[in-house]
């Protein structure tokens, strides 16, 4: 392999974001600007297998990026996603869900039950506003007040950023991080803080490893790959519906072009209608 002294991994590729964590002291720098507390208040974080297993043959499988277990039980799962993901919220209720009911056995008491915070790290936008780092929990619809504090979700948007100041909170220094793109940016940012400086470092020795290299580098061109496919599926699916319309319009039914736009199943009728 042709040695690129420039060459740094990227958090937003799932591989780098999975093997920065595997450092404690990154681990509970991160965390720490999640939970808005000091990292020394932070006495201890486990890594636990990121499989959630099956209870039944018939259950879907679930697989997390990271897995992360507090020292007061919180468990905390933390997914790296760069490209748009249909029903992203309800993967993340499914996955959070199973956390949440696979801590108890049959038997056991509901007080059992601890926390469990589902991380979202988007290199896309999420939530409709300007805000690119939302806390989410169930509260009363009017009152506002806490029903349970033991779902939370945090979603972290790097293409809503605000413009680099030096003035701003632990969180957003490190969705800048997770959104860097050249070395340089990573050195500057590293001088922030010990734990951004740990992550720097861990980020070097990564990218100087030639095996993590070469497994950086195939789980970056398979992402590249699904992307390309995605967006030329949904290419392919635009030039289809226009086609259709098209045909509707030449043949007087506009009503046709309607109710398509309004209900999925008429318009795949209409798709094989026309040989579509």
């Amino acid at each position: 392999m042709t040695k690129n002294n420039n060459f740094i991994m990227l958090p937003t590729v799932d591989f780098c974001f999975k093997e920065l964590m595997q450092n404690p002291k990154v681990r509970k720098g991160f965390i720490a600007a999640l939970l808005k507390i000091p990292p020394t208040e932070i006495k201890e974080t486990r890594l636990r297998p990121t499989i959630l297993e099956k209870e039944a043959a018939h259950d879907k499988l679930g697989i997390l990026d990271v897995y992360v277990v507090m020292e007061d039980e919180t468990q905390i799962d933390m997914e790296m996603q760069v490209a748009p993901y249909e029903y992203w919220e309800k993967r993340v209720l499914f996955y959070l869900s199973k956390m949440y009911t696979r801590q108890i056995k049959s038997g056991e008491p509901y007080d059992n039950l601890k926390k469990c915070i589902h991380v979202s790290i988007l290199n896309f936008i999420h939530i409709p506003d300007d805000k690119c780092y939302h806390t989410i929990n169930f509260r009363d619809e009017e009152t506002g007040n806490f029903y349970s504090d033991l779902f939370e979700f945090k979603i972290l948007e790097l293409p809503k950023l605000p413009p680099d100041t030096s003035d701003c909170g632990d969180i957003i220094r490190w969705m800048r991080f997770f959104g860097g793109k050249k070395k340089e940016e990573f050195a500057k940012m590293a001088k922030q803080d010990e734990y951004l400086e740990e992550a720097y470092q861990t980020l070097l020795k990564l990218s100087a490893d030639e095996k993590k290299q070469l497994e950086y580098e195939a789980r970056d061109k398979a992402l590249r790959d699904y992307n390309s496919q995605m967006q030329s599926a949904r290419r392919q699916g635009e030039m289809r519906i226009n086609t259709l319309n098209r045909l509707l319009a030449e043949n007087n039914r506009a009503d046709d072009i309607l109710k398509a736009a309004q209900d999925s199943n008429y318009q795949d009728k209409l798709m094989k209608e026309f040989g579509l």
